[in-house]
């Protein structure tokens, strides 16, 4: 099984301003993007995963915590898994890349925080998206 992993972004200021960029993440399995943005530093967005779709994640805006815990039988899924935690803040255009077999948890860490979500399948092409209650995996 894949491992989710940070494709590191940069930046260059100089007297015209900041340019923040990525010249190591390949958009070419990307079919569909999407923003996130939580009202509240205190809401959790999660556990949602998928079997099949892969993932890509970075911060547009402000910064996240993103969990994530790698599911071994999506009908009943064990409790008390490894759980991993990625920090994404929006100064570098870090990207986090969560493969398929992954669900995820986020939290803004901040107000007005915004995420972009990239996706690897078009909405309605598989059907793949499992969902768990947010305490499900602290039982």
């Amino acid at each position: 099984m894949e491992v989710p992993y940070i494709i590191k972004g940069g930046e260059h200021t100089d007297e015209r301003g900041q340019l923040c960029y990525n010249n190591d993440f390949n958009l070419t399995d990307v079919k569909r993007i999407y923003r996130i943005e939580n009202w509240s530093t205190r809401t959790f967005r999660g556990w949602q995963g998928h079997k099949i779709e892969r993932r890509w994640f970075s911060a547009v805006s402000g910064s996240f915590k993103i969990e994530l815990i790698a599911i071994d039988k999506w009908d009943n899924p064990a409790k008390g898994c490894n759980l991993s935690s990625f920090e994404l803040l929006s100064d570098k255009l870090d990207v986090l890349f969560i493969p398929n077999g992954y669900v995820s948890r986020i939290q803004a860490l901040e107000r007005s925080s915004k995420l972009l979500v990239m996706a690897d399948y078009l909405i309605g092409e598989v059907e793949d998206e499992y969902r768990f209650e947010i305490d499900y995996f602290n039982s």
